[in-house]
């Protein structure tokens, strides 16, 4: 699993993966962008929290934590 910091933000990348920078930024949500903007739009996945400037978009650690924890207690039933 990965180290993620208690607080703070992560952008998209972070959350979903990308194989293509260097070194390759592995998934915490296996998922791809369409399909993470749809989720979020049906509310599926956590709501942005925080526009860090015009065109970036975060969401905090711990929305993406709690999702994660949600996701593989669902998982376990």
């Amino acid at each position: 699993m990965h180290t993620l910091p208690e607080t703070g933000y992560l952008r998209l990348p972070q959350i979903i993966g990308d194989p293509r920078t260097d070194p390759p930024i592995p998934a915490l949500i296996p998922v791809s962008k369409s399909t993470w903007w749809a989720g979020v739009r049906t509310g599926r996945y956590p709501q942005p929290s925080r526009a860090l400037g015009m065109r970036i978009t975060a969401w905090r650690v711990e929305d993406i934590c709690a999702f994660i924890e949600q996701a593989a207690k669902g998982c376990e039933s």
